[in-house]
């Protein structure tokens, strides 16, 4: 997988699991997900609750990270057919880094967030 990092803050506009979610479009609509995060409290833990065994569809992962939350340290892996091939990770709400198995969505996200470099 190939990967791209940008800054969570994109001036005054903090981008959000939830923004990136959106962003990956049809491409995420049909992938599982398990979240971890560092932090600890109860949206964490059901994120974690809902990441076992087979993870959680899109839909169910965008209504918990809601645009308001921002998580700290936290890691979205995004499986299609129990092969991994996104994983969104927020570093210290400072940075993303996203890797993934299709370039196009690498392509989309710089589009939108044209500060990004490669990893």
């Amino acid at each position: 997988m190939k990967g791209i990092t940008f800054p969570a803050w994109q001036g005054p506009h903090y981008v959000t699991l939830a923004e990136l979610l959106v962003r990956l479009g049809s491409y995420g609509l049909g992938l599982r997900w398990r979240v971890e995060c560092d932090e600890t409290w109860d949206l964490t833990a059901e994120l974690e609750r809902r990441s076992a065994g087979e993870g959680m569809d899109t839909l169910t992962l965008l209504s918990l990270t809601t645009p308001a939350v921002q998580l700290i340290d936290a890691e979205a892996c995004g499986f299609a057919e129990g092969l991994l091939v996104v994983v969104l990770t927020e570093v210290d709400s400072s940075y993303w880094d996203v890797r993934a198995a299709d370039e196009r969505v690498l392509r989309e996200l710089r589009h939108h967030y044209p500060r990004a470099t490669g990893l």
